[in-house]
């Protein structure tokens, strides 16, 4: 049961049919973006997780008078939103007992109007918390930082480590941008090559049940997970994160970081942080085809690594040198070796734009997507 709330209805309801909209995407085996199916199977976990945020947050709007966006950058909701829903978790066992089931409450509701002939609000405030309570209980809401995660092993044939495939996920406090990392990141630990590697091949009489929470290797599982967290800013360029990750581990060596940075999203009479797209977008009817959500893919690889050298009076380690496509003034402002932007938009919100004469300018470097039903049309 959701309340009637306004400008914020019409915004979790455009927010609501983006998320669908880019699952669809991802899901899609022809999807150009995603050539390489680890990256869309990477990031619908996280969308997932954004979709619970999101009922959850509109839930709590039923009881809660305030809930702010970040209406003129990022559309996305501000990051008190995020911390009081992760400090909500702490408590929602102990609030939930004090609160009666969702059945009783709606029977109370009917006994109510029956007796009164009024709307019984209180208990409809009792309801949309129960069910706020319970969406974040369930621990697969998109949290401040989430954990890293490895879901694949597999050994370089060039030297012989093993190697892992990683990602976890930041909501960034500062940008108010939810985020997702993946990196692939080779061993070279004695300990761990003497158990996973077997004649230059992962060994066959080791079962590894993927995906495995954190960084395979226990041994460095801990101070990994503290790195990545340290290290998750939206302000800090991928290959600032990559160097700052190769630095803190002697033995672990990141050979490919990717960023998956969603938003900005743009919704109609909500979201300020362009005045051209929100007038043309006010144009649409309905708020579930009122609304632009774009994304970047940020990726930075090593193009070499400088070998470890010992001598008898200090040592360097291995570290590796990250390729910066300086050709692209872009890429080199981003810090990447290459990336990508992309625009999701709705069929009616497209022909609104494309009828306005600004397509061409607000969707200039980027890569269109879009929905049609439960259809998404690329490079449009």
């Amino acid at each position: 049961m959701r309340a009637d709330t306004g400008a914020a209805g019409a915004y979790f309801r455009s927010m609501r049919a983006a998320l669908q909209g880019l699952r669809v995407h991802l899901a899609g085996a022809d999807s150009p973006l995603y050539a390489h199916g680890l990256i869309g199977q990477v990031i619908i976990p996280y969308v997932d997780r954004l979709e619970a945020t999101f009922s959850a947050w509109e839930n709590r709007v039923g009881f809660m008078e305030r809930f702010r966006i970040s209406r003129a950058d990022s559309g996305f909701p501000v990051f008190q939103n995020v911390l009081t829903l992760e400090n909500d978790r702490a408590t929602a066992a102990e609030r939930l007992a004090a609160i009666p089931d969702v059945d009783t409450l709606k029977a109370e509701m009917a006994d109510f109007i029956l007796r009164h002939k009024a709307f019984p609000a209180t208990l409809q405030e009792q309801i949309a918390e129960r069910l706020y309570l319970e969406e974040i209980g369930e621990d697969a809401v998109f949290a401040p930082f989430i954990l890293p995660e490895t879901i694949r092993v597999s050994i370089n044939p060039k030297n012989g480590r093993p190697f892992y495939v990683v990602h976890w996920g930041v909501f960034d406090g500062v940008q108010t941008l939810p985020m997702v990392y993946m990196a692939t990141i080779e061993d070279s630990s004695e300990g761990i090559a003497r158990m996973l590697v077997k004649d230059g091949k992962l060994n066959p009489d080791v079962e590894i049940p993927l995906p495995v929470g954190g960084l395979l290797n226990p041994e460095f599982a801990r101070a990994f997970d503290a790195s990545v967290e340290k290290n998750g800013a939206y302000s800090l360029s991928p290959a600032t994160i990559a160097q700052n990750l190769d630095a803190d581990f002697e033995l672990l060596h990141p050979k490919q970081l990717r960023r998956f940075v969603l938003g900005p999203f743009y919704s109609a009479g909500v979201t300020e942080n362009s005045d051209q797209i929100s007038a043309i977008l006010s144009k649409v009817r309905k708020d579930e085809n009122a609304w632009l959500l774009t994304w970047t893919m940020q990726e930075v690889f090593s193009k070499s690594e400088s070998p470890a050298k010992r001598g008898l009076w200090s040592s360097t380690p291995a570290r590796e040198i990250y390729h910066i496509d300086t050709d692209d003034l872009e890429a080199t402002r981003q810090g990447v070796s290459a990336y990508q932007k992309h625009a999701l938009v709705p069929h009616d919100a497209y022909q609104a734009l494309y009828a306005s004469g600004e397509a061409e300018s607000i969707f200039s470097g980027f890569t269109v997507h879009v929905v049609s039903g439960n259809q998404v049309i690329s490079e449009v």
